[in-house]
């Protein structure tokens, strides 16, 4: 997901977004550390998904 994206967002969706694709991540590290992953990259790819809308929520929390 990118920047221009996540800023389309509004702050209700974004955290939704965040709370599921937080959810996502423990689940592909527990299938991860049980069977290994066809594409293990998609652990970092969320990550940085993450720290993505977590930034944005603090721009706009600094904002108000």
């Amino acid at each position: 997901m990118k920047m221009t994206e996540i800023r389309e967002l509004d702050t209700k969706s974004l955290n939704e977004k965040l709370e599921n694709t937080v959810e996502k991540l423990q689940q592909l590290k527990l299938n991860h550390s049980v069977a290994p992953l066809e594409n293990p990259s998609q652990l970092k790819a969320m990550r940085h998904d993450i720290a993505r809308m977590k930034t944005e929520l603090r721009m706009r929390e600094l904002n108000k």
